[in-house]
């Protein structure tokens, strides 16, 4: 399975952006979706899960509120809306697809899938 993330730019502080990871397979369906970050010198983090359906979604804490997950089995698309963004927000966004959920607690290394990355920035 291949995804393409696309969506990322630069942004000031508390406005919003929205991206996008396409699926390159029908078995998109099938499989539980993420989106991790890794901001310079620091680890890749988990910041939101949707499971295959789209019924329930899982978010790091400290996107609650401010960050949506949704997806579009139709289109093989997940997204990923972010609002009231902060300079800590700023990061590689990276989409991650695996055939197993692990809800909030999903780690990297349980990845079946990556996208390529894409860069998101929020100015202060």
């Amino acid at each position: 399975v291949q995804l393409q993330a696309s969506g990322g730019g630069l942004v000031q502080a508390g406005g919003s952006l929205s991206l996008s990871c396409a699926a390159s397979e029908r078995t998109f369906s099938r499989l539980h979706m993420a989106w991790f970050r890794q901001a310079p010198g620091k680890e890749r983090e988990f910041v939101t899960a949707i499971n295959w359906s789209g019924g329930s979604t899982y978010y790091a804490d400290s996107v609650k509120g401010r960050f949506t997950i949704s997806r579009d089995n139709a289109k093989n698309t997940v997204y990923l809306q972010m609002n009231s963004l902060k300079p800590e927000d700023t990061a590689v966004y990276y989409c991650a697809a695996a055939l197993r959920l692990y809800a909030s607690s999903w780690p990297p290394d349980r990845v079946d899938y990556w996208g390529q990355g894409t860069l998101v920035t929020v100015s202060s």
